[in-house]
């Protein structure tokens, strides 16, 4: 009996034993097969081609075109960090070493400045520890947060020694109180790290390195009940820290309180990759938490966090590295909506999406959605899955509201321990925050994002509209009108000369302003630039609800100036309609003259990128396919051009929108023959003539008589090749002829032979004979008789055999000149006689 409750024990330990290998076993093949899933989906990513929609800016505004002020000071830089204050009519700027107070209404115009240098002892100890002296060891100037009106808390890096000060504001005067403290925490320690921060009710909030390597990150809250993160990776593991705000949830009726919202990325902890997988966050904490009295001692008791999704089930590749957040706000706080740019980890990095997130949607994850939990069998660890368990109560990470103190707990201080020790462990939602429509409001290729804010505009429709303004890592900013179903980019303007990121954004609706920070200069812009719009046609389809036509004036205006009513005004933001615009517009023909056998170019250029162009002549369109012509973005180029080439032609912009084909014609030219000016008539003047005839045709166009335009490149490479083709053929005939005359010159191309003066042709000289220039040595000259005077007078040779010092005789029968004891015995040719002279040279010595 006992051997048989023996075998029953060891055999039921066995099946245990099996049950705990089997189910070890199957979790590591769960985690193997996620590990290679994770593998293909990675390379799937990275080598996957999405469509995106084409999200072309209508208007492109060149930096000379812009309306923009700037700010620059010389041996400074790094205008990286801009606080608004408009009830003092500043613009505060934290660039390298120095702190400026700029007109807000001009920032050209410097109100004051405080240099806040790094001694140049700190900046030996830093470059001691590694640093670039020149580079690193400054003070780079990260926080401007207001404490009062007069008031304010500035930090900086001061040479990997962040430092924090006051500034007293002073009518318009900046001046530090120089009380330079220890901001560990507070203020970044290198220049290049993001950081976060903010200043509530007196209490400054800071997301920041919190060490000299970079190694440790906090979430810190000081100046007076201070409070930090847990130092655990599931609470921050190598994050990048991007916005913080608030939102003052303590107005709602359930007694809640304010929260601060902290926007990141960091390393996921829930998945498991062959390489790091970055995650976008969205923490919270209470604004009135004071931490715990045993766990979590001084440290955040309603740090939660979940993970933010943008992406769209169209694409393959999601967009997971965050960049910058701005939080709409509205008069009821339930409806403010956090709108943020983000990026992809792999593949094309210079794609960038625009997702907007609910206040409604972020409050549930929060409040009702499931936590994340690690879980652990025997010694192989399974990352995090969701937590099954009960949720103790009251529930972790919930701010002290109304039911809450209705159950004895008036503060975090009387939580107990299951609460704060679970939400010490479970800090990480299972749920995550998708945005509104479950899609980005905007993928736009081939540009990187990097800051972001939204106005609300009140359209002449009384309809309020989201204005979205981005700024892009190569110096241009977009401003994009967001609507339910679509995002329309209605302009992008150059802010620099050259290259460079926008490094902070700031709007002043009140103004309507736009302030740019950059690395080089601080640039201010106008939301919007109406008189831009030359036209009722232009200014509609913009779609901007800035601005609209009016009737009265007949130009397009800036609607928040616009003191009386809206009856006159044209504007459609949802479709870009402009079918209620005069059909009739003035438009200019110029009469240009037709000069038979040239090429002849008529300038048109479109004002909206969306537009592409068509010609017509006489009212018919002009076939792309019809080699006589040439379409390019400038305008039509007509080859070899001819009288029969004469009438009107007009250049078309064709414009689609909603699905509707809409043309104006912006430009009108009339060609005449200019042939009977050369008959005696005077050519016709070139000249603009005012046309009645209708300019804009506000109908729908069929798309089979659509023209794409050219591509101006094209043209201009096409004639630059003419152009040069014919500067080589006049170069070579300029250097054949001085070729050729040179070689005349030289005597290299022998002449053809012509008759002497005296009717005798020209004869070769006879060969000297053998031995001829050793017996003259020796021979004395004798003197010529006259009959040798005379024949030689006779004889016209240009080319004769010379001898040196000889004697001739006369030779009557052939008007030739014997030469004696000539030098060999047979005749060289001319061009070999380089050492004999001519015999009708004019030399002393044969004349002697």
């Amino acid at each position: 009996m006992f051997t048989r409750f023996v075998w029953q024990e060891e055999h039921h330990s066995k099946t245990l034993n099996i049950q705990t290998l089997l189910q070890i076993n199957l979790l590591k093949m769960q985690k193997a097969a996620v590990f290679l899933f994770s593998n293909l989906l990675i390379r799937y990513l990275l080598h996957s081609e999405a469509f995106l929609p084409d999200y072309t800016p209508r208007k492109t505004v060149n930096f000379e075109d812009a309306n923009l002020k700037t700010f620059a000071e010389q041996r400074i830089s790094n205008y990286s960090t801009l606080l608004l204050s408009e009830e003092h009519n500043l613009l505060f700027v934290g660039a390298r070493d120095a702190i400026f107070a700029l007109n807000i209404d001009n920032v050209s115009d410097s109100i004051s400045q405080a240099v806040w240098a790094v001694p140049e002892s700190k900046r030996n100890e830093c470059m001691y520890k590694g640093k670039s002296r020149e580079t690193d060891c400054r003070n780079y100037i990260r926080i401007l947060q207001r404490l009062t009106e007069t008031r304010m808390y500035v930090c900086g890096t001061n040479a990997f020694q962040p430092t924090c000060d006051y500034m007293v504001i002073n009518n318009g005067k900046i001046e530090l109180e120089n009380k330079p403290e220890e901001s560990k925490g507070q203020c970044p320690f290198d220049p290049t790290q993001r950081y976060a921060s903010l200043m509530v009710d007196g209490e400054f909030y800071s997301a920041t390195a919190n060490n000299f390597l970079g190694t440790e990150y906090i979430l810190l809250r000081s100046l007076q009940n201070n409070l930090r993160s847990e130092n655990w990776i599931s609470w921050l593991n190598d994050p990048n820290f991007i916005h913080l705000d608030v939102v003052q949830e303590s107005e709602s009726a359930d007694g809640d309180d304010d929260k601060i919202y902290l926007f990141f990325s960091e390393t996921a902890v829930e998945f498991e990759f062959y390489n790091k997988l970055v995650v976008s966050r969205i923490a919270r904490v209470c604004k009135g938490d004071r931490g715990s009295q045993r766990i979590l001692q001084r440290k955040w008791t309603t740090f939660l966090k979940a993970s933010l999704l943008c992406s769209s089930p169209d694409l393959k590749c999601p967009f997971n590295v965050i960049q910058d957040v701005f939080m709409l706000n509205t008069s009821n706080w339930r409806n403010n909506i956090f709108y943020a740019v983000f990026i992809s980890q792999w593949g094309k990095q210079d794609i960038s999406a625009i997702c907007a997130f609910s206040m409604e949607k972020i409050q549930e994850v929060f409040n009702e959605g499931k936590y994340k939990s690690h879980v652990m069998v025997e010694q192989s660890e399974v990352k995090w899955v969701m937590y099954r368990g009960t949720v103790p109560s009251p529930r972790p990470g919930a701010c002290i509201n109304n039911k809450i103190r209705s159950n004895g707990f008036k503060s975090s201080l009387d939580l107990p321990d299951t609460t704060l020790q679970f939400v010490r462990e479970h800090p990480l939602m299972d749920d995550v925050v998708t945005p509104i429509n479950n899609q980005p409001k905007l993928i736009k290729e081939a540009t990187k994002y990097t800051q972001i804010v939204v106005d609300r505009v009140v359209a002449a429709n009384q309809k309020e509209y989201d204005i979205i303004f981005l700024g892009t890592d190569s110096g241009y900013l977009h401003k994009t009108l967001s609507l339910k179903t679509e995002t329309f980019i209605i302009e992008q303007v150059q802010l620099f000369i050259s290259a460079e990121p926008v490094e902070n954004l700031q709007l002043s609706s009140q103004r309507g302003q736009l302030y740019i920070g950059s690395p080089s200069q601080v640039v201010q812009v106008p939301v919007a630039v109406c008189t831009q719009y030359v036209n009722c046609w232009d200014c509609v389809l913009a779609r901007d609800p800035y601005c609209a036509w009016d009737k009265n004036t007949r130009h397009c205006i800036d609607i928040s100036k616009k003191k009386t009513g809206v009856l006159n005004l044209i504007q459609n933001i949802e479709n870009g309609d402009p079918s209620e615009c005069s059909t009739y517009e003035e438009l200019k023909t110029e009469i240009r003259n037709i000069i038979p056998g040239n090429n002849l170019m008529l300038d048109c250029r479109s004002t909206s990128n969306l537009a592409h162009i068509q010609w017509l002549r006489n009212a018919s369109v002009i076939p792309a396919t019809n080699t006589k012509y040439l379409y390019f973005t400038g305008g039509l180029l007509i080859y070899n051009v001819s009288a029969a080439d004469e009438g009107q032609y007009d250049c078309r912009s064709v414009e689609t929108v909603a699905g509707k084909s809409f043309g104006q014609v912006t430009a009108r030219y009339l060609l005449h023959s200019v042939h009977r000016s050369y008959m005696g008539q005077q050519p016709i003047p070139t000249e603009a003539l005012t046309d009645d005839k209708p300019a804009i045709s506000i109908v729908p166009i069929s798309a089979g008589n659509t023209v794409r335009v050219g591509n101006l490149s094209m043209t201009r490479s096409y004639l630059q090749t003419e152009f040069t083709l014919k500067g080589f053929l006049v170069l070579f005939v300029m250097m054949f002829i001085l070729l050729l005359a040179w070689n005349l010159y030289k005597g290299h191309v022998p002449l053809p032979l012509r008759p002497s003066r005296n009717g005798n042709t020209r004869r070769m000289p006879t060969a000297l004979p053998n031995n001829s220039v050793q017996q003259l040595e020796e021979k004395p000259p004798s003197p010529k008789p006259p009959q040798l005077e005379a024949a030689v007078s006779n004889v016209d040779l240009p080319l004769t055999a010379v001898v040196s010092e000889g004697s001739v005789e006369k030779n009557s029968n052939n008007n030739s000149i014997p030469l004696e004891n000539a030098n060999s015995s047979f005749a060289r040719p001319l061009f070999v006689l380089d050492e004999l002279e001519y015999i009708d040279a004019d030399h002393t010595e044969s004349k002697a």
